[in-house]
């Protein structure tokens, strides 16, 4: 049997890449059955755009890809916790698992801060598996933030 492909690492490898380009490096996969339909990075920089983070890409690319306007099929990795713009729309996908790297203390909506998934407000709660490669997601922001404080 084939090994499964570490989705994670996929996003790490993108979200290096956006910070190499400028932008913060965060990126998004949504994978259905084993497969990736959508990956993409943080491009707030590039497009203009405060809400252009990569989940928001993601769910967009992965949503126009499957021609509907619900994902309860598929997984979305993310290189760090999501906001609470990301959160609402994450909900509204209906994504069925979420993972993530790194916490974000300061602006993540998961696990952290507004706690969105926990609200009574909130109709649909994703699965959530955090931590995975964690440190290195955490080292890959800490390395793009380093030079700019």
């Amino acid at each position: 049997m084939p090994a499964r492909p570490d989705f994670m690492q996929m996003a790490l490898d993108l979200a290096r890449n956006a910070g190499e380009a400028g932008e913060v490096p965060v990126a998004a996969l949504v994978v259905r059955n084993g497969n990736v339909i959508a990956a993409c990075p943080n491009r707030m920089r590039e497009l203009g755009d405060p809400t252009a983070h990569a989940e928001m890409l993601a769910l967009r690319e992965a949503l126009a890809a499957g021609g509907g306007s619900k994902l309860d099929d598929c997984d979305l990795y993310v290189t760090l916790e999501p906001c609470t713009m990301c959160a609402g729309a994450i909900a509204h996908a209906r994504i069925r698992r979420l993972y993530y790297a790194a916490r974000d203390p300061k602006a993540g909506a998961v696990e952290s801060g507004v706690r969105f998934f926990d609200q009574p407000t909130c109709h649909h709660r994703p699965e959530v598996i955090s931590g995975i490669r964690e440190a290195e997601a955490a080292e890959l922001l800490r390395a793009f933030f380093l030079p700019k404080r």
